[in-house]
């Protein structure tokens, strides 16, 4: 398809649509230039992109505003304010409050409990005392430690947000350290048998850790990894 001027004419234009290429004819010049063609598929893949980094800047936020405000007095209004979505953005994402509180927990909780499953290369000792290392590393510090404390305090209050972390979270690390002490038991790493009954007894430590950190830090600091050594000690002898 193209379209010519007439003789008289100063100028013309072809444009190839299949191509989509364009040549320019002036009276003294002939410019050739490529205009650019979005196919279906790119642009279905471009808005997918941009409602991905939408709703991570919604949960971003929201990280922000709960651990700010609290659950009860964090607004879906502030979360959209500081997201820079307006608000009937975040419904197209999350059904509520809840619903986006649950994601904030997926993203930024699950992944450092799921690294305690699996089956460790060399000792259960080794093993646990790396994972409880990350652990501390990305829970003591920054706002992954602000949201546990969170959940702490406001959980009582609305069950709902505690059973989802129980479910989400605690089971799931319950289970993973439990795999691990029935497996140090039959290594022989581990000799009191009765401590897969109790599998938060290997984290305690480290929950104390946390918790004092937040609390007390600045009147008697803690060294968390020392007493956590100390601790694993005490389990493996």
């Amino acid at each position: 398809m193209g379209r010519f001027v007439s003789e008289g004419e100063p100028r013309g234009e072809i444009q190839c649509i299949g191509t989509m290429l364009r040549l320019t004819v002036t009276d003294r010049s002939v410019r050739c230039r490529v205009m650019a063609q979005t196919s279906p598929r790119a642009a279905s893949s471009s808005r997918a992109s941009r409602a991905a980094e939408r709703r991570q800047a919604i949960v971003d936020a929201a990280l922000e505003e709960f651990v700010t405000r609290g659950f009860a007095a964090t607004r879906l209004d502030d979360i959209a304010r500081r997201a820079g979505v307006a608000k009937g953005t975040i419904y197209l994402h999350f059904k509520d409050k809840q619903s986006l509180f649950e994601e904030l927990v997926r993203v930024v909780m699950v992944p450092v409990v799921a690294q305690f499953g699996g089956k460790p290369a060399g000792s259960v000792r080794e093993h646990i005392e790396t994972r409880i290392a990350g652990f501390l590393h990305n829970v003591a510090i920054g706002r992954r430690g602000d949201l546990v404390r969170l959940i702490v305090a406001e959980g009582p209050r609305f069950p709902a947000v505690g059973d989802f972390y129980y479910r989400e979270v605690v089971s799931k690390g319950i289970e993973g350290m439990r795999f691990l002490i029935e497996l140090a038991i039959a290594r022989g790493e581990i000799t009191e048998r009765g401590l897969a009954r109790f599998p938060q007894i290997m984290v305690a430590s480290a929950l104390m850790g946390v918790i004092w950190q937040s609390l007390f830090a600045n009147h008697a600091p803690l060294d968390v990894q020392a007493m956590v050594r100390v601790h694993l000690d005490l389990i493996f002898g």
